[in-house]
């Protein structure tokens, strides 16, 4: 099956329920009604698995001020950080040193950088939005990151002497992004094409369990056989890939 927008998603459905026949998904209450109702199965299908294809590389956004070189922002499309490298390039080397930064917990991240002697001429005493105060070291790349609030990144250390604060263009970090759906004729589900057999007959079923109040036998024995094919999928590249799972959820 080829990939379908909404508009020819809710024709499918409105025929096979001998409902009139509609041109855009808001030509009457029904169509609306079942545009809704393929919104909610998406989102039931995406929410059930980390399905590959909701992945993919990012960089992350900077502080926006100097007085915390160390803190940078996920971007408000990821839901799930997996991991995070850092350009650890030294003084004067032109080339990439790309290192994965280890993930700790706030606990055990303070408790690494709290043994740090704030006085020491390699520490940067770092002021975070809660007041709390971190020494960080101002002369080497970061090793470890963590996150107070679920929305900045906060790294142990930055190198004064190559940079002024920590680079967005200087990360390389892979994570879970968010979907949206958007009610409109023109809309095309995000979602491979393998699976739009699979989204149809869900939401084909729904249709006729909360509009009709029937049940579709055939709908429901595809959804369920498209549910098994897709839960085995090896998908175009990974096989049974598994990730680490760390950081941010």
């Amino acid at each position: 099956m080829a990939k379908m927008t909404l508009l020819e998603i809710v024709q499918d459905i409105m025929s096979d329920m001998d409902s009139d026949e509609v041109n855009s998904i808001n030509d009457s209450v029904e169509s609306l009604q079942v545009a809704q109702l393929v919104k909610s199965t998406y989102y039931n299908i995406v929410d059930g698995k980390d399905y590959p294809w909701l992945y993919e590389l990012f960089q992350l956004g900077t502080s926006g001020t100097t007085a915390r070189p160390t803190h940078m922002r996920l971007p408000e499309t990821i839901i799930d950080l997996k991991w995070i490298k850092y350009d650890c390039k030294k003084p004067g080397e032109t080339r990439t040193r790309f290192t994965k930064i280890i993930y700790k917990t706030p606990e055990e991240f303070l408790d690494i950088t709290d043994q740090r002697l704030s006085t020491d001429s390699k520490i940067t005493v770092v002021t975070d939005s809660t007041g709390i105060k971190i020494n960080v070291y101002d002369d080497r790349a970061p090793t470890y990151f963590t996150s107070f609030d679920d929305d900045y990144l906060v790294f142990d250390a930055y190198n004064s002497a190559v940079e002024s604060s920590l680079q967005n263009s200087k990360t390389q970090c892979h994570g879970k992004r968010s979907v949206a759906f958007t009610l409109s004729d023109t809309f095309t589900p995000d979602l491979p094409v393998q699976m739009f057999t699979y989204l149809l007959n869900e939401a084909k079923s729904a249709a006729f369990l909360t509009l009709k109040q029937m049940p579709n036998p055939k709908a429901e024995q595809i959804s369920v056989s498209q549910k098994r094919k897709m839960s085995q999928e090896a998908w175009k590249i990974s096989n049974g890939i598994t990730y680490p799972h760390y950081g941010r959820k």
